[in-house]
């Protein structure tokens, strides 16, 4: 099926203000004053928009919900979607959930909630944070879009799960160092290239006590085109996201179909 119409995605490169929530939504209400988005786009944050890369599970857990209902408030205020992020309380474990979630207008509950399934051992993460289980999808209106957080874009399988699942768009928040910057941008475009699938990326910039952070938020559609990019600083990237083209690619290079389980 051939679907004529285009959709906008932002995604909003945010330099998080550490472990200080009401500063970072109102770094987030700021930035999309500039964009503009219109009902039914999607709003993408950087991984733990409100906190930045903490280990604090105590600051980080949205135990009183009070990011979770700023998230809410902007889904409704926008009448946009919004993949957000916040950190939970693992209910089987002392560690915390480093989640995706993502609401939507007129909804009291989130349509999506993924936690990270590869906590970031190397920065001391799974410290912390324990990993999920799962893979999600949610509808972007035409679209299937899977949830990723960060350092789970180094795991090449679980894009192709989610692929295998439907996904057409891959959004992912990070908090990536700036050190390791040509990895982020040459992941993300592999990561497009071989599932077929637009990918949102959107990392934060500036720094926090521990590493800088050199932005780089990314859009590429399903041929690998980058249709957006951002440098160093705080910024918007909205992009026109046309679904014509996922499907008409997928037609003509049908290489999906020939995914092996070996």
């Amino acid at each position: 099926m051939t679907l004529s119409f285009t959709m906008q995605a932002h995604l909003i490169q945010l330099d998080i203000s550490w472990e200080d929530k009401h500063a970072n939504y109102e770094s987030v209400r700021r930035l999309l004053d500039q964009c503009g988005p219109k009902q039914g786009d999607l709003i993408v944050l950087p991984e733990l928009f409100d906190v930045g890369f903490t280990l604090n599970t105590q600051v980080a857990n949205d135990s009183s919900g009070e990011t979770l209902a700023f998230l809410q408030q902007l889904a409704n205020e926008t009448k946009c979607y919004i993949h957000g992020s916040r950190a939970t309380r693992d209910p089987d474990a002392s560690h915390a959930l480093n989640n995706a979630t993502i609401c939507a207008p007129s909804h009291d509950t989130p349509i999506c909630e993924y936690a990270k399934i590869h906590p970031f051992s190397f920065g001391r993460e799974s410290e912390s944070y324990v990993g999920g289980q799962s893979l999600k999808h949610y509808d972007w209106n035409a679209l299937r879009v899977c949830p990723a957080v960060c350092y789970d874009l180094r795991f090449p399988e679980l894009f192709r799960l989610g692929v295998k699942e439907g996904a057409h768009v891959f959004a992912l928040g990070a908090n990536w160092p700036s050190h390791r910057q040509s990895h982020w941008r040459t992941l993300n475009i592999a990561r497009a290239i071989e599932n077929q699938c637009f990918v949102l990326a959107v990392n934060r910039c500036g720094n926090d006590p521990h590493l800088p952070y050199a932005g780089g938020s990314i859009a590429i559609d399903p041929k690998g085109t980058i249709l957006g990019e951002l440098d160093d600083t705080e910024a918007v990237l909205s992009v026109e996201i046309d679904p014509s083209i996922l499907h008409e690619w997928r037609t003509t290079f049908p290489a999906l179909n020939d995914i092996s389980l070996i």
